[in-house]
Parts: structure tokens; C-alpha cells; sequence
């Protein structure tokens, strides 16, 4: 497993939790570092790890709008606590992040496997139908490419 992919694995975890207990009780950065004690051995840079979790926290509002825009027959509330922590760590990386450093299809990609990991096929598609959307309104080119195909 790839430095960045677990890194991304423990990001998720780390969100989850949050999400699953009280947030207003919890706080992000003690359960990221616990996570990455208990689940980051060799992971050597865990700096990937603790700025996913920092950027996907400092845009939750915008993430979990685009989210409810995107799959507006699904209230946030009521998308299990993994999809929506996986959607908000793809689209933070699709949106924020640099280009280069995470080009969009492997932000996509990546959160399809987290899907494949940890939950399930409707997860994976879910993340994928919701991930895509974004990505064909963001290039519209993308859509004519997969038309061509």
C-alpha cells in the first residue's frame, strides 16, 4: 500500500470517528494522531495525512453543500457516516488540492478504493457517481471523452 493511500485510510478513520461520536465533544487532531500510532507504522511522512484532515475540516461547509447538491435525493444526515467522510475527502483533493500533485482522476480513484476497502458495491458507486458529477461540471471536456469512448 502506497504512503499516500494509507495515508488517505487513516485521514478516512480519523474522520469517522469524528463524525460517529459528538463533534463538538471531539477533537480532530488528537483521534488523527492517535490514528496514525495505531494505524501508520511505516508510514514515515504523516504530514499528507494530518493536511487532508485539516483541509477537509476547514471546507466541510462547502464540501457537504456540493454533496447535497449533488445527490440531492439523499439528506447529508442520512448518507452513512463512511460515504460521507470518503466524498468529502475526494472532493476536498478534486477541488483544493494541486492539480499536479493529485491529478483528478486518482482523487476519484483513490475514493473508489476506499469505498472498495471499507465499505461497499453501493458505496462505490455512490462515491463514484457523486465524484464524477463534480469532476464533468468542473471539465466539461470530461464528458465529451467519455462520450467519444
Amino acid at each position: 500500500m502506497s504512503a499516500r493511500h494509507l495515508s488517505r485510510s487513516i485521514a478516512m478513520q480519523s474522520l469517522y470517528e469524528w463524525d460517529f461520536y459528538d463533534p463538538k465533544d471531539q477533537n480532530i487532531d488528537e483521534i488523527v494522531e492517535k490514528n496514525i500510532l495505531e494505524f501508520g507504522a511505516g508510514l514515515g511522512e504523516d504530514q499528507f495525512a494530518r493536511n487532508l484532515v485539516k483541509g477537509v475540516m476547514e471546507n466541510k461547509t462547502a464540501l457537504d453543500q456540493i454533496i447535497v447538491k449533488t445527490a440531492p435525493e439523499w439528506p447529508l444526515e442520512q448518507i452513512n457516516i463512511l460515504d460521507r467522510n470518503i466524498l468529502r475527502i475526494g472532493l476536498y483533493e478534486l477541488i483544493y488540492e494541486n492539480k499536479e500533485e493529485v491529478p483528478p482522476k486518482v482523487a476519484i480513484n483513490e475514493s473508489i478504493e476506499l469505498a472498495k476497502n471499507f465499505g461497499g458495491e453501493s458505496s462505490r458507486k455512490f462515491i463514484n457517481g457523486v465524484l464524477g458529477t463534480v469532476y464533468k461540471e468542473m471539465d466539461p471536456s470530461a464528458s465529451e471523452l467519455e462520450e467519444e469512448k
